[in-house]
């Protein structure tokens, strides 16, 4: 009886030994990839970001390169025909250098212990070769087609050249429905997906064919694209489910349901058929700053917005602790820097750098909260300890403050309003004349419109005054922060009152546009509060210029146009401005 109790003691000690190990062992994600989004058609963005050795400090294992200039437009095409790039043309030369910085790109991240990945748009090709071959891998508009079977050859052909070429390249980031060819002068292309679904089948075949099976290497295919193939759970289920898995093929996928705004759902596609997943994550949030002013978003990415459970709660997963431990979750893919158009342009990465922190170092080890992982950034960058609650305080409020003055909490609010702001510009309440352009003119007046009708205009405004309110005590959190680095700490202070300044402008352009809105219904002006709310709106403008010109590591400032896509400028003469100034002519007239 002794020796049956000792056994089952004994076998039991062994059982929690075994538990415990279990148990203590991070769960780490399978990849943790970085990102730098470089602006198409502008400078090269200068980041730490692009130093794949503080990508691995960083617990990183895995460089995504973005520069636009795309490795597989490296490529001469001469098994093809060597008219295309002929040896001692313009082209050529291009193609070389080209071809010379992605093999110095992927040594350098291998050097650091990091896969080396290429971001590639499908469909770029030369525009020699499609000049060439245009009667058979053009259709009756002259767009490039994968319905004709030379463009497919021509595909097969390019991606065997492109890993004869760059034999130690990891693997590649498939786009499809956009297409920039700012940074590849001797390419053109298109969209590849003209048949739906089955565009995308067909692409995902000979992907996976040719270099997952082939050639033993990675193709993460983003979903992000047009059609439904991103957002819609039976489209993408469609197509993947006519895809065998394999284990070098993964699907990557935004984690909103659209673009990476504030109020668009955790994305319902996620976790989704029986491929591997890779969450797409964006610290430096295009159409919220980009890192001029405080927007702390891992919060909401890790436990979930405040949307998802407030007035207009959300079914299903919610964040990505809802999804860690599901089979298809295979990490997270961070866009430190980059997204979108123009500015604002930050010369700190502070707030970059915090949101990517905490979500390569929560992949790290995905048992560790979200309030661990940030407590220990403010260790690491020597935030002292009796400032830590006054940062974590201004990193939550942040984000409230951000939902509020730029999208909504109101229970009534469309998403397709988020387009009112975006980038470095701040539309007005103004009609759009011209709605073939896609821009974002016009999205205030339907805002406004369906706000007076309903009765909650006013409404609508005060919740940007919250919003301002909110930056108030940003502002003043940030003066109690103290840290080792000072740089870093004026700049949580510069930014603080950037966002307070923007904020308070939003909130006073808003005011003078509602009042402006409602008088053109009545036809009668309240006069007194236009001028009222002009002066301050004048102020603040004021204000804000000053901030600029007085701090050198102050971003860039927003700018009172809407928004169009359209270089240059990217914007219209109308906007904010314009729309105040109408109303400042019947204030004072």
């Amino acid at each position: 009886m002794f020796k049956i109790k000792a056994s089952l003691y004994l076998l039991f000690i062994l059982w929690m030994v075994c538990t415990l190990r279990t148990t203590a062992q991070p769960s780490k994600a399978q990849y943790i990839l970085d990102m730098v989004h470089n602006n198409p058609g502008e400078a090269l963005t200068v980041s730490a970001f692009n130093d794949a050795a503080y990508l691995q400090k960083n617990g990183y294992n895995g460089q995504v390169f973005n520069d636009f200039a795309f490795a597989h437009a490296a490529l001469t095409f001469d098994k093809l025909n060597s008219d295309i790039f002929p040896v001692g043309s313009k082209g050529r030369k291009w193609v070389n250098d080209a071809a010379n910085k992605v093999k110095a790109n992927i040594q350098k991240a291998h050097k650091a212990g990091m896969k080396a990945y290429y971001f590639t748009d499908i469909i770029v090709l030369p525009k020699k070769l499609v000049e060439l071959y245009r009667n058979d891998i053009c259709d009756a508009n002259g767009k490039i087609s994968f319905e004709r079977p030379k463009t497919i050859e021509i595909h097969r052909l390019m991606l065997n050249e492109l890993f004869d070429t760059f034999p130690d390249l990891d693997g590649l980031v498939i786009r499809t429905g956009e297409t920039y060819l700012n940074n590849v002068p001797y390419h053109t292309g298109n969209n590849p997906i003209t048949q739906g679904e089955a565009s995308h089948v067909k692409l995902l075949k000979l992907l996976r064919e040719e270099v997952c099976v082939k050639r033993h290497k990675k193709i993460f295919y983003r979903t992000w694209s047009f059609g439904g193939m991103h957002d819609d759970p039976q489209y993408y289920l469609n197509v993947v489910n006519q895809i065998s898995t394999h284990p070098n093929l993964v699907f990557m996928v935004k984690h909103t349901k659209g673009d990476y705004h504030r109020t668009f759902d955790f994305n319902p596609t996620l976790m989704q058929g029986r491929h591997k997943q890779v969450v797409e994550v964006q610290c430096q949030r295009e159409y919220e700053g980009k890192g001029a002013y405080p927007n702390y978003v891992m919060n909401g990415v890790i436990n979930g917005f405040e949307e998802y459970n407030g007035k207009r709660p959300q079914k299903g997963f919610k964040s990505l602790n809802d999804i860690k431990h599901h089979p298809n979750f295979a990490g997270v893919w961070s866009w430190s820097r980059g997204g979108g158009w123009v500015g604002p342009y930050i010369s700190n990465e502070f707030w970059c750098r915090l949101n990517a922190y905490v979500l390569s170092h929560w992949a790290g080890n995905t048992s560790q909260t979200e309030e661990q992982v940030l407590k220990q950034f403010m260790i690491e960058n020597g935030i002292s300890q009796s400032s830590q609650s006054a940062f974590r305080q201004l990193c939550l409020l942040s984000a409230k403050a951000v939902l509020r003055g730029h999208d909504s909490a109101m229970p009534t609010f469309n998403s397709e309003w988020v387009w009112w702001m975006r980038d470095e510009f701040l539309a007005g309440s103004d009609l759009n004349k011209d709605s073939t352009a896609f821009d974002s003119e016009g999205t205030l007046y339907r805002q406004f419109t369906e706000y007076y009708q309903k009765g909650l205009l006013k409404a609508a405004v005060e919740e940007k005054f919250e919003a301002a309110r909110m930056w108030d005590t940003i502002a003043s959190l940030s003066e109690k922060i103290k840290m080792r680095n000072k740089s870093d700490e004026e700049y949580i202070r510069v930014s603080s009152t950037y966002g307070r300044l923007l904020y308070s402008i939003i909130a006073q352009g808003w005011n003078i546009m509602a009042i402006g809105f409602e008088g053109d219904k009545t036809s009668t002006y309240d006069k007194v509060k236009l001028k009222a709310a002009i002066k301050r709106y004048d102020d603040l403008w004021l204000a804000y210029q000053r901030l600029k010109a007085s701090n050198p590591m102050c971003a860039t400032l927003y700018k009172p146009y809407a928004f169009v896509y359209k270089a240059p400028t990217y914007h219209k003469e109308l906007g904010m401005a314009a729309s105040v100034n109408k109303y400042r002519q019947i204030a004072f007239n």
